[in-house]
């Protein structure tokens, strides 16, 4: 999980009638890579386990991606498919469009992305998570000096299809519901 800087606050409700629903982001943001987003969103399809995961009523979560990262659309597919499930709202921010939000969720000093908020009824944020899962991220940095890039994406990719975002899904409710 990523810390949020001391900066001034951001008017959620107002990015979120901004942001992209989350199939108009497929479609229109993410030309380069839409038939990625949309065959991994055929793919992980919510389990049982994974739809056990709630948030508390009136979340939305607001997201910030790219069409071009590999972590959001080995993610943010699935995430969508179980909010989609749940009956939670989900809208995407651009983050090269959105410098301002992006620079409030660094991690460390790189905008890494996705970044998943979690918000509540009233746009107060609940929470946020990204941009890897933690069990993947430690692996990534365990490996980080003794793989190649290719060899590391290689197996990051493989980790994403066993996984297909359940540990995402888990991470993000855990935020929500321990961060206040």
């Amino acid at each position: 999980m990523t810390t949020m800087l001391t900066s001034p606050a951001l008017d959620f409700d107002a990015i979120w009638d901004r942001a992209f629903p989350y199939d108009d982001f497929v479609r229109g943001a993410a030309p380069d890579h839409r038939t990625l987003w949309e065959g991994i969103g055929r793919l992980h399809t919510p389990s049982e386990e994974t739809l056990s995961h709630r948030l508390p009523a009136g979340t939305r979560l607001l997201v910030i991606a790219a069409d071009w990262c590999g972590d959001a659309v080995n993610v943010i597919p699935a995430i969508q498919n179980w909010a989609a499930h749940t009956g939670i709202p989900l809208r995407i921010i651009d983050r090269d469009t959105w410098p301002e939000v992006m620079d409030h969720y660094l991690t460390g000093d790189a905008r890494a992305i996705p970044i998943v908020i979690a918000l509540d009824p009233t746009g107060q944020e609940l929470g946020h998570w990204g941009p890897r899962p933690s069990e993947l991220q430690a692996w990534v940095m365990a490996h980080k000096l003794v793989m190649t890039k290719d060899e590391r994406y290689r197996e990051i990719r493989r980790w994403y299809a066993r996984d297909r975002g359940a540990s995402a899904i888990r991470e993000v409710v855990a935020s929500a519901s321990t961060t206040r």
